[in-house]
């Protein structure tokens, strides 16, 4: 082949390569992610999200900024639920194939906004009793997704302090009824497992509230905290660990990063696969899938974890048994 039409083809095979990839930036998805738990990209909360979302979006194949664009919101360090809805109404606007959704108020924010973009959310209670979708297996509408539990944790959860503490007498239950309309089921479950221990709400707005509700059950003997996990709780985490050490009050918080930061025990789903695992419905809604056939499913693997550390600054001996069901031991 001589030098001109050699050259003359390389550029025509470059010429037809720019074109395509230009066709392709062109034809780049649109995806939107409304993070329910944060207040903007730098929180821990949102960072610990984010990770393991786009590790997985890109062994799926989708490539940010490549053939994916993602657009992102934040509803607000504590749940703003002004913000939220403000966060929702933008991503709506920007008219994105899919939103992927975090928590339950960042879900019916997205949804009250639209009921024709697919949404598939994490970390949502009692989808069907919030109108979320028809049933578990045939949602029925634009919205499915991964539960974060079902109300029979709370029973799990009450189950775990008594076996912590035999001699167990009251257990207080820490929420924000403003953030967690889903408590009072968690309460009932808890209650129902409680057998013979006392149980108290304790409804807390703000940290002065919270501190003294702790201080109040740390006065007493043979007392557990229960702190259900939600966008107070969430957002208040580190103050509550720092109150139950002060006052000496053993407590399962399964707030996400509670037990590694000092909370005595924590059992929940195991973190990034339940964060991961919806981007199989967001890769098959944008193949062509319909959320109304994507079953909601509940989280595929739960965990243990007892800091031993914090048991002995307590003063709790947490027992051999419950100890050799640990997935994982703080020492």
């Amino acid at each position: 082949m001589r030098r001109r039409e050699f050259i003359a083809g390389l550029t025509a095979a470059a010429t037809a390569q720019s074109g395509a990839f230009g066709q392709q930036s062109k034809q780049a998805r649109r995806v939107g992610v409304l993070v329910g738990l944060a207040a903007n990209i730098d929180m821990p909360v949102a960072r610990a999200f984010l990770k393991p979302f786009r590790e997985a979006m890109g062994k799926a194949g989708w490539v940010e900024d490549g053939n994916v664009h993602i657009d992102y919101r934040f509803g607000g360090a504590l749940s703003d639920l002004a913000n939220t809805r403000a966060s929702a109404a933008e991503l709506v606007a920007l008219a994105p194939e899919v939103i992927y959704a975090q928590g339950l108020p960042a879900t019916l924010a997205l949804r009250q906004q639209t009921a024709t973009i697919p949404i598939v959310f994490t970390q949502v209670i009692d989808p069907v009793g919030f109108k979320l979708a028809d049933s578990l297996g045939h949602p029925g509408g634009n919205v499915t997704g991964f539960v974060v539990w079902d109300f029979e944790i709370g029973g799990k959860w009450m189950q775990l302090l008594r076996e912590l503490d035999p001699k167990l007498a009251k257990v207080g239950i820490l929420f924000n009824p403003d953030t967690a309309p889903y408590a009072p089921g968690l309460v009932a479950a808890a209650r129902d497992a409680a057998s013979g221990v006392e149980v108290i709400e304790l409804q807390a707005h703000n940290d002065g509230e919270t501190e003294a509700q702790i201080e109040a059950l740390g006065r007493e003997r043979n007392t557990g905290l229960l702190v259900i996990p939600e966008p107070f709780t969430n957002g208040h985490r580190d103050h509550i660990v720092a109150q139950c050490a002060r006052f000496r009050v053993p407590a399962l918080n399964s707030v996400l990063g509670a037990v590694d930061d000092g909370a005595l025990m924590s059992y929940t789903f195991v973190w990034d696969e339940l964060v991961s695992a919806p981007v199989d419905y967001i890769d098959r809604i944008l193949k062509g899938a319909s959320p109304r056939d994507l079953p909601i499913q509940a989280p595929r693997r739960y965990e243990m974890v007892v800091n031993l550390k914090t048991a002995k600054a307590l003063g709790v001996d947490v027992p051999p048994v419950l100890l050799a069901r640990a997935d994982r031991v703080i020492e």
